[in-house]
Formats: C-alpha cells, structure tokens, sequence
C-alpha cells in the first residue's frame, strides 16, 4: 500500500484498474477512489468511471505505491480559481456503488453541476451545458 499522499492501485474484478489517493498513513485502510475527471479539451465522459479514468491517463499496478507528485508522472493538482467558492449545495453526497457491502453508507460525493459524473444519485439529472461550471485548461495532474 502507498504512503501518504500516494496512489493505491489495483485491479478489479480481474480486468479493470482503479486508483486510490491514500490520505493517512501506509498499511492502514484509507483512501479515496479517484471515480471520475473532466478533462477540458476531451469528450466530457472519457474518464466517466475509475476503469475509465486509470486508462485514460495509463495508470496501471507499475503506479502502486509512487507518490502524487509530478515527477512520479501523476499528482492532485491544486483546485482550479474558478472552483474555490464551492458551497453545501455545489456538492451531492449519495450512497456508495459498485460494492457489495457497505452500499447505505453516503460516503460518495460529487459535483453537482459535472456532466462526469459516472452514476448519478437517483433523480439527479445530469445538467445542460450552460449549466456545468467552464472547465480551464491547466497544468496536468488530477
């Protein structure tokens, strides 16, 4: 398992990489599954989903364990200006997906007005486009 501030990479179901941000401390379950990006000069779902996102920016098992910094290749890049007002209502908190177990808990969060979303809560409707915050080209990382 990575290190603070690293990713945790792994296969699921056999086939698909997901990629964790680890945010406490190494061999200790703590992580945050990066589940979607928009990335602002490509369609709006190409990294709709962590399968789809790890193969969009070629993160593999060779990942696991490297620091989120630039010259490891991948890193969080700080929250765009644009983005720095966010509110209460600017996010959703819905139920976990994808899991067998744990499924009630709201431990899912997601910007309301992204159209990357890879799953919705129920009733929320993916937003038009006028409607969807500008996404601003900037330097790389997540």
């Amino acid at each position: 398992m990575a290190s603070l501030d690293g990713f945790y990479v792994y296969v699921s179901y056999g086939i698909h990489h997901c990629v964790n941000v680890v945010t406490d401390r190494a061999e200790w379950a703590n992580g945050v599954l990066l589940r979607a990006v928009a990335i602002p000069t490509e369609p709006e779902r190409v990294a709709a989903g962590p399968a789809l996102l790890a193969r969009r920016f070629g993160l593999d098992r060779s990942h696991d364990a490297l620091p989120a910094v630039p010259c490891c290749g991948a890193w969080l890049a700080p929250r765009p200006p644009h983005l720095e007002a966010l509110g209460p209502n600017d996010l959703v908190q819905t139920s976990r997906i994808g899991i067998s177990q744990g499924q009630e808990l709201p431990w899912r969060w997601y910007l309301s007005r992204s159209r990357s979303v890879s799953r919705r809560a129920p009733g929320d409707r993916t937003p038009p486009q006028a409607q969807t915050w500008p996404l601003v080209a900037g330097a790389g990382g997540f």
